[in-house]
């Protein structure tokens, strides 16, 4: 039977091999264990959490501080230095959300004599507006692709799906032919957390993914197996950073001058929803956020809209 650190060991390395940072100390190292094995997190997010507790750890080595005797003051030094480097308020709150994560770890398994986590307070960040394209704008890119490119009913139905469904870009790579039921308009997914949500498809993406499995993706796959939906050229699973590359080569061909990535059509797909009066909590279920005020963020209007709104409202419009 393999131990937990070697079972960690393949999601983590498998993730980014270039970015990884040397081996954490043991302390991060049993923290990671944790929160892969007994918590559920991904193994993005594990990477994720194993560079911010490295950089961190690095610090407090440079101060001699004895694990168990850690401080606010130890970590108020680390956050001092990355506001030194520069590094945006939403990059030194991700790191400050890890340090609190391990520090709790900490004293609950009695290496940190203090619950120090308690005592630090994350800063508090503006909620950015998602940015959305108008549906002029979706529709232009959605019919961005070539019917005369080999890989156009790919491309087709890649983008049909990603705008009516919502999915994460990792969401949508990680699809199987067993996941999807075009039949009955439904496809089954695994998103954050490992937690599993069904999203119904519309009837135009129906129409753009079956033509893709019935005429294309079988010559693409030939005599190879492969479980994957969305298949690159050499019939292996797409990857996130090929449908990056996709959605941005389709948006600059629908003219779009604004940077647009998969989670734009994610963000049009909520927002879009909502203008059209969806109920707040079905997109929060469509979208597989746990907590609704995630989703609140796509309640903004444009002016046209308030416009329209007062002058129908209004007694004196």
């Amino acid at each position: 039977m393999q131990s937990p650190t070697t079972t960690m060991a393949a999601p983590t390395t498998a993730v980014h091999p270039r970015r990884i940072p040397a081996a954490p100390a043991p302390l991060i190292k049993r923290f990671l264990d944790y929160i892969f094995l007994e918590c559920g997190l991904a193994g993005t997010t594990v990477t994720a959490y194993q560079r911010d507790l490295n950089e961190f750890w690095d610090s407090v080595e440079r101060a001699g501080v004895d694990p168990s005797e850690l401080s606010i003051d130890e970590v108020q030094a680390h956050l001092i230095e990355l506001k030194q480097r520069n590094l945006s308020l939403a990059s030194i709150a991700r790191h400050l959300a890890s340090i609190k994560v391990f520090l709790r770890y900490l004293h609950a398994e009695r290496v940190l004599r203090r619950d120090v986590a308690s005592l630090i307070e994350s800063p508090r960040r503006w909620r950015n507006l998602p940015g959305a394209l108008r549906f002029d704008q979706v529709e232009a890119m959605l019919m961005a692709p070539d019917p005369a490119d080999d890989l156009y009913l790919r491309d087709r139905a890649l983008l049909e799906l990603l705008y009516a469904t919502g999915l994460r870009v990792s969401e949508a790579v990680d699809l199987t032919l067993q996941q999807v039921n075009l039949k009955l308009g439904y496809l089954r997914c695994i998103g954050k957390g490992r937690r599993e949500r069904i999203v119904p498809i519309g009837r135009v993406a129906i129409e753009a993914v079956n033509k893709y499995v019935e005429l294309l993706r079988p010559r693409i796959l030939g005599d190879r197996h492969g479980e994957g939906l969305f298949l690159s050229r050499t019939g292996r699973a797409l990857d996130r950073t090929n449908v990056w590359r996709l959605v941005r080569k389709y948006a600059e061909s629908a003219g779009i001058a604004t940077k647009v990535s998969p989670h734009t059509l994610r963000h049009c797909f909520a927002t879009h929803l909502l203008a059209g009066g969806a109920d707040l909590r079905i997109v929060q279920e469509l979208l597989g956020h746990v907590d609704v005020t995630t989703t609140q963020v796509y309640t903004h209007v444009d002016e046209s809209r308030l416009q329209e709104v007062h002058r129908q409202y209004h007694p004196r419009p």
